[in-house]
């Protein structure tokens, strides 16, 4: 019975200390909104304050994945990189991977072009204009690739010549030998016609998800890598993701 009396005010009391820190949370996260609102109106929608690693640092995310940094009372901004010089981790660029990485589950996989090599047992899928001329060069690059599945989603951002292209790359009968003749070979697609509603989905996709530029890389973990990357960290990613 001795125990269970004072087991009572000693839960009562970490539930006091808990709702306490809930509070003053609450109270700073306030404070921060209003004092960077009221100073800075291009942050008055702020998507979340959370606390960082480093004593007396706020994470200000807006936009879905732009994030900055503040004090407890919204009084100074930073923008910038948050290393931890301990594990000589880039905190930010983490937490931007997190927040930008899309679920390969949730990708539209019938509406891209499936080029498979050897086993196909690795994926990958992939963001590309036909006329990106980075896109070119990645796509040299990922043909040294094997035992692997590209799912290559058309993506016409780069003007009118892009969605014709990409209109007769997706109705040709042969869909991923169109596309790499293209790519590879530089021999221009024939003129071809059929639904193209899986274009503009892929559009849709994109901006959804914030994918602004070409080619633009979704690893099966969910790691999304913008820009054109050589053979070898192709190669070092799709190991990471399995």
């Amino acid at each position: 019975m001795t125990k269970t009396l004072f087991a009572r005010p000693l839960l009562l009391t970490f539930a006091a200390l808990a709702l306490f820190g809930c509070k003053e949370s609450d109270a700073q996260e306030s404070t921060i909104r209003k004092n960077l609102a009221a100073r800075l109106p291009q942050l008055s929608k702020i998507d979340e304050v959370s606390k960082t690693p480093m004593p007396g640092l706020y994470e200000v995310r807006i936009d879905g994945t732009e994030i900055f940094y503040t004090d407890a009372k919204g009084d100074f901004l930073l923008n910038g990189s948050l290393l931890d010089t301990k594990t000589r981790r880039d905190l930010t660029h983490e937490r931007t991977q997190k927040l930008t990485a899309i679920d390969f589950k949730a990708l539209p996989l019938q509406d891209a072009l499936v080029t498979t090599r050897g086993n196909g047992a690795r994926k990958l899928a992939v963001f590309a204009d036909p006329n990106c001329p980075y896109c070119h060069r990645f796509e040299a690059d990922l043909a040294k690739v094997n035992n692997v599945t590209v799912y290559t989603f058309l993506l016409p951002i780069l003007g009118e010549d892009s969605v014709t292209k990409s209109r007769n790359i997706w109705c040709a009968k042969d869909k991923t030998g169109t596309w790499a003749n293209w790519m590879l070979k530089r021999v221009p697609p024939p003129a071809a016609s059929c639904d193209t509603a899986a274009l503009r989905r892929n559009v849709a996709f994109a901006e959804k998800h914030r994918i602004t530029g070409t080619p633009a890389m979704v690893f099966s973990n969910g790691k999304r890598v913008p820009g054109a990357i050589p053979t070898a960290q192709i190669e070092k990613l799709l190991a990471e993701s399995k």
